[in-house]
This record gives structure tokens, sequence and C-alpha cells, in this order.
């Protein structure tokens, strides 16, 4: 009786296991998906004319092939950040920042700020912040 229970949930156990399909990897966004959507929230947010769109998916596209150049074509990773890698892309969102400034009035570049943080994908809960403080006892 105890052979027939072990070797019920054994079965049980590997057909539950089979049954879910295999998961691939999360594949980061291409370059086009991202500028799809960067332009989307742009538009939608600041209504930009025709010559600042091209202006502004020029520098966009730039700054997304040199992010994909400088994580090596992989999506930074969530476990640590490189500090020189982190250093870098904050110089090059400023670089890209102050580019799209100068294309932009002072009414659109606030309203650009704005819309900036809904461009940034969410960062995974814990990253870059200081562990928490030991329980009061």
């Amino acid at each position: 009786m105890k052979i027939k229970i072990i070797l019920a949930t054994l079965m049980l156990f590997g057909i539950t296991t089979t049954a879910q399909p295999p998961q691939e990897p999360h594949k980061p966004p291409t370059v086009e998906e991202r500028l799809k959507k960067t332009n989307e929230i742009l538009q939608k947010e600041m209504q930009l004319n025709t010559t600042q769109q091209t202006a502004v998916k020029k520098i966009f596209t730039n700054f997304f092939n040199t992010a994909d150049k400088l994580h090596g074509n992989k999506p930074p990773s969530t476990a640590t950040i490189n500090p020189t890698i982190k250093a870098k892309m904050d110089n090059l969102i400023k670089e890209r920042d102050e580019e799209v400034k100068k294309i932009l009035t002072q009414e659109q570049y606030k309203k650009y700020e704005a819309a900036a943080k809904k461009l940034h994908p969410p960062k995974p809960t814990g990253q870059n912040e200081p562990p928490p403080p030991p329980p009061l006892q």
C-alpha cells in the first residue's frame, strides 16, 4: 500500500513538472521597439512638430545604440550594477537630455523631463538601495 502511494505521488510530480512548457529567457526590446514606445510617449505628452520628431528620433536612436554597446547587447544585470557602466550610462543620459533640450522649447522641455520618467523601465525592488535597518529589540 505504501508503495502505491509513493508511486502515485511520483507520477503526479512527474506529470506536473512535464506539463509546464520551458520558459525562454526574456529578450530585451529592440531599438525599433524602444523608439516606437519613446515616440508614442513623447508625442502624447509634448505634441512635437515634424522637425522635432525627426531630431528626437535621431538622438534616441544614437542613445539606444550606444547604450546597447555599453551593455554588450545584453540587458543590465538586476543583481549588481557595474559602477563604471553606471557612470557611463549617467553621462550618456545627460548628453542625450542636453541634445533634446536644444531642440525643444522651455515649456516642452519641462514636459519632457516629466515624460522621461515614463521612459525608464521600473527598477527591480532592492536594486541600489541600502539594506533595511535591523529590527528594534
